[in-house]
């Protein structure tokens, strides 16, 4: 069946067969599973990957932003408080997004999620048929 896909997910490995590897890069995914043959096409994780990983990165690291610049300290300590934060914020970001991405990925393919096919618009806001004014 499938593996879990937060464990896979965080292992970057396949969420069928929890072996074949799911990036060829930073975050661009291979063709196909080696390991099962699962076509990667078949889901698309688009922003959401980005969306979770900067907002739990920014709860984490915001109250800093707004706690340092009032802090007693002086000038070139709080500049170099910054940039270290700044550096620890995009060291954390550039680490999880694979991860986020992996198990987002790994979700919708073991929901079989895909992009919705309406084959009607209906009829929204028409008013109905008998409708006299």
């Amino acid at each position: 069946m499938y593996e879990a896909p937060i464990k896979s997910g965080l292992k970057e490995r396949c969420g069928r067969c929890g072996k074949g590897a799911l990036f060829r890069k930073y975050l661009k995914f291979n063709d196909h599973c080696n390991t099962c043959g699962l076509d990667f096409s078949v889901a698309d994780t688009a922003d959401g990957p980005a969306f979770f990983v900067g907002f739990l990165v920014m709860i984490v690291f915001a109250p800093f932003y707004f706690i340092l610049p009032v802090a007693d300290v002086s000038i070139e300590l709080k500049v170099l408080l910054m940039t270290l934060l700044f550096c620890v914020m995009s060291g954390t970001i550039v680490s999880l997004l694979p991860k986020f991405k992996a198990i987002l990925f790994n979700l919708q393919i073991q929901h079989r999620a895909e992009e919705a096919n309406f084959e009607s618009t209906g009829t929204h806001g028409a008013p109905p048929k008998n409708w006299r004014h």
